[in-house]
């Protein structure tokens, strides 16, 4: 009985009729002249306030209104002005808005307007260029796609090739190293048994002399004791002469040269070939490192430097550089200047007469960090390791082996002094609002940048030249209770 009831009530229910693309959805603009179901408005007129579908719209056309111009299917009630019931055809330019002819004399008097029409031409002008630069934009990132997928491609056929070629190469030298230590073996064991053979052939001769020698010597002792004498002459006449005595090694005077020469020159040549392998290893990982990356060439702008902020971490102060006037802190990324003179390890590397140091990890590509600083004046800079460590040429800036910019807080300004061997450069910025310096470094390209970090970025001072050697960070704090620290880039 209930399932009756359900089929009874289904087949009362209305049919709803399958959505027609034809007719007038929720969203769209509906045929004021259609009776009943509405279909979709094509055109509207603004001055008769009415939307024509298809079939209708010719009676706009015949009718007297013929020369109303028509826009496009539009919900007219929004191009109405709903407090005086007008046509919203002018455009204020002070407000920005659509206006009715009442509210331009009255609200909007004085203001500067357009007629609507006039208005939308001239925003669709501007709708015209804006399309042609996005087209030009697009254009070009397209290409830079294309451009890009052909870059990718490549760096993974050459990445691929270069592994492919080094793991030949470094099997080849293996297989080389192999080779020759499979030679070394086989000569050592050669000579090793032709020297057994020698001292073996030379004990059992020995033995055997000494053997005999025995016997020659128990006839003689026999011989003493014989008490004929005419027995012990004719004896004594009739001993045969000592047989030649085989000569002895002189092992006092010439100790028998073994193989320890053999270990020592071969422990010597594994340290030649670990320095040599460990030199052309840091050449293989700065060429690795230094390969081109489609990251901006010369970057200007903060955000194009942060790129390369993937050093910031590794830059610590190695504890073996810091001069005995300083102390470290901050997990070896900060310096500070002190008073009282520090202990420390003595160490060729240290600086012995200005309160500066070097990092840990050398610089090789292209590199960006920041160092916040504060006191009266502190030392920015990049320099070789071989760089002085005592005198007045170890300072940062006063040798051909570094490049740093002095800070130095004066009178509420900071004076900036760029120093390289002999050349000296100085730039003033009064009344700073930050103590932060920026440094971007292309080791491949040779191209050294300082920067004043504040709400914008300010370039200090560029060089261009060649870059011999690794570089390494360094920062001084040559004024009491001055520091100067790595920071973490945002």
């Amino acid at each position: 009985m209930s399932a009756d009831l359900v089929e009874e009530q289904r087949e009362m229910e209305p049919q709803v009729a399958p959505a027609d693309p034809c007719y007038a959805g929720p969203e769209d603009v509906g045929c004021d002249v259609c009776p009943g179901r509405k279909r979709k408005a094509l055109k509207s007129c603004l001055q008769c306030r009415v939307s024509y579908c298809e079939q209708h719209i010719q009676q706009h056309y015949e009718a007297p209104s013929k020369k109303h111009k028509l826009v496009e299917a539009a919900k007219l009630q929004e191009n109405i002005c709903t407090q005086h019931n007008e046509v919203k055809n002018i455009f204020c330019l002070n407000d920005q808005q659509c206006l009715c002819v009442s509210c331009l004399m009255n609200e909007h008097k004085g203001h500067n307007t357009v007629l609507v029409s006039i208005e939308i031409t001239e925003k669709q002008r501007k709708l015209g260029t804006q399309r042609q630069e996005i087209q030009q934009i697009i254009q070009s990132k397209a290409e830079a796609v294309k451009t890009l997928k052909k870059e990718v491609e490549a760096i993974n056929h050459s990445a691929d090739r270069a592994v492919e070629d080094s793991e030949k190469m470094s099997t080849e030298l293996i297989h080389l190293i192999e080779k020759r230590s499979s030679d070394v073996k086989s000569k050592i064991r050669s000579q090793q048994e032709i020297e057994v053979s020698r001292a073996e052939e030379l004990q059992k001769k020995l033995q055997q002399e000494i053997t005999d020698l025995r016997k020659r010597d128990a006839e003689l002792e026999k011989l003493s004791t014989t008490e004929d004498q005419a027995q012990f002459l004719h004896n004594y006449a009739s001993l045969s002469p000592l047989p030649k005595s085989t000569a002895l090694p002189c092992f006092n005077t010439h100790p028998l040269q073994h193989f320890e020469d053999v270990t020592a020159f071969v422990s010597e040549a594994r340290k030649k070939l670990k320095r040599s392998c460990i030199k052309e290893l840091n050449n293989i990982s700065m060429a690795v490192t230094e390969v081109d990356v489609l990251l901006p060439q010369d970057p200007k702008t903060r955000a194009e430097l942060l790129q390369y902020a993937d050093c910031v971490n590794e830059l610590k102060l190695d504890p073996n550089t810091v001069s005995m006037q300083m102390s470290l802190s901050e997990g070896n990324r900060k310096a500070t200047s002190t008073k009282d003179q520090q202990v420390y390890t003595d160490n060729a590397d240290r600086f012995m007469n200005r309160s500066q140091a070097l990092c840990e990890t050398s610089l090789a590509g292209r590199h960006y960090w920041e160092v916040e600083w504060s006191g009266l004046g502190v030392s920015v800079a990049v320099a070789y390791k071989d760089i002085a460590r005592t005198g007045d040429i170890s300072r940062f800036g006063e040798n051909d082996m570094s490049w740093a910019i002095e800070c130095v807080a004066k009178d509420f300004h900071i004076i900036y002094t760029y120093k390289h061997n002999s050349n000296i450069i100085k730039q003033t910025i009064p009344n700073p609002k930050s103590y932060k310096v920026g440094v971007f470094l292309d080791h491949k390209a040779g191209i050294l940048c300082f920067y004043t970090i504040s709400e914008t970025i300010t370039l200090l001072h560029k060089v261009q030249t060649t870059f011999s050697q690794e570089l390494y960070a360094g920062l001084g704090v040559y004024y009491k209770g001055s520091t100067a620290e790595f920071c973490d880039v945002k």
